[in-house]
């Protein structure tokens, strides 16, 4: 495991909170980018993927996966290491932001207990549609 070091945060109850110093991006996935052929299919390589969750959101699917905010419920999903912002991008369009998604900063919780913030793909507002 990759994951940066930890650093106090100010706002959080002075909560350990572990964040990236250079350039690679952290990614949090709940849906599709969960399996590792689909991973390689689009970036061209392997990406490590370590287990998570996401507190204070339920998990859910329509047409695509997605996530919704609800106080009690607990997303599993998995952190993404190494991104570049060139495979964020490509990530981006297959998630087709903005229309259906934006890709947004959110803190998950590692399976150590650390909490770590990274980016996540979020719905637009389509999930709420009948």
């Amino acid at each position: 495991m990759r994951l940066c070091h930890s650093e106090r945060s100010e706002k959080s109850e002075k909560s350990e909170l572990t964040t990236v110093e250079n350039d690679e991006q952290l990614l949090f996935v709940y849906g599709s980018l969960m399996d590792p052929a689909e991973r390689q299919r689009l970036l061209g390589r392997p990406i490590e993927a370590i287990p998570a969750r996401l507190d204070g959101y339920v998990h859910g699917r329509k047409r695509y996966y997605f996530v919704a905010k609800q106080a009690d419920a607990v997303t599993e999903g998995a952190i993404l290491e190494g991104l570049s912002g060139r495979d964020l991008a490509i990530l981006d369009d297959y998630e087709e932001v903005p229309k259906l998604y934006t890709r947004e900063r959110i803190e998950v919780v590692a399976t150590d207990g650390r909490k770590i913030e990274c980016w996540i793909y979020l719905p637009t507002g389509w999930e709420r549609a009948r």
